[in-house]
Order: structure tokens, then C-alpha cells, then sequence
């Protein structure tokens, strides 16, 4: 997982960066505590109706869109987190980031996350 701050790169600059290296790019727009976090990773990635809206369900939604990244065979996809500075403080904050980190590694070349600071 990369993380890059807001004031140094624009959401833009990144998408294209992800763009050039021949990847899409999904946005999670920045939310401010633990739940309306988890909510939009759910409805960003399509997770599905039964998605635990909880730290483990992320987990586990993670490793199962990593499965159908390449079982579909599409490009690989780089999510672009918007990471809102209040939430940062939270500290579910780090937890999130591990799960974030073991789906990477889960997935391999298949998925990788940028974490945007604002």
C-alpha cells in the first residue's frame, strides 16, 4: 500500500499515473468515521448485499473482488482511497490499513491501494 498526501498530488495526477501503467483505477471518496468508511468501500466495489458492513466482512469482500479481478480476466485495478483527515485519528484507521495491505498481497499484481491523505 502506498500512501501519497493530498497536498502533494491531486486525485487527477495519480488516476493518471494508474492509467499509464495500464490499470483502472477505483476512487473511495473520503468519509469521516469507521462505518460510513466500510459503507463506501462496499458500494465503490460492488460488494454484495450480504457485505457485514464490520472490519472482518471488509476483509473478507477484499480477498473474494482480488478473486474476481482475475478470474474475469480484467486489468488490474488500483483503488485510490481518500483518506479525510478526521478519520485518520480514528483507530480503526491502522487496522483498515492492514486489512488493506494483506488483500494486496492476497491479490499480487491484481490489486494494489493508494491512500490518499487530504
Amino acid at each position: 500500500m502506498k500512501i501519497y498526501s493530498g497536498d502533494t498530488w491531486t486525485l487527477e495526477e495519480l488516476q493518471e499515473q494508474v492509467a499509464d501503467a495500464g490499470r483502472r483505477s477505483l476512487v473511495i471518496p473520503p468519509a469521516d468515521s469507521k462505518r460510513a468508511v466500510l459503507e463506501t468501500f462496499g458500494e465503490v466495489l460492488s460488494f454484495p448485499e450480504h457485505y457485514g458492513v464490520n472490519l472482518d466482512a471488509l476483509n473478507d469482500s477484499l480477498h473474494d473482488f482480488a478473486d474476481s479481478i482475475s478470474d474475469n480476466g480484467n486489468s488490474p485495478v488500483t483503488v485510490l482511497w481518500q483518506v479525510a483527515a478526521p478519520f485518520r485519528s480514528d483507530r480503526s484507521f491502522g487496522i483498515l490499513c492492514e486489512i488493506l495491505q494483506d488483500a494486496e498481497s492476497y491479490a499480487g499484481k491484481d490489486l494494489r491501494v493508494t491512500a490518499v491523505l487530504l
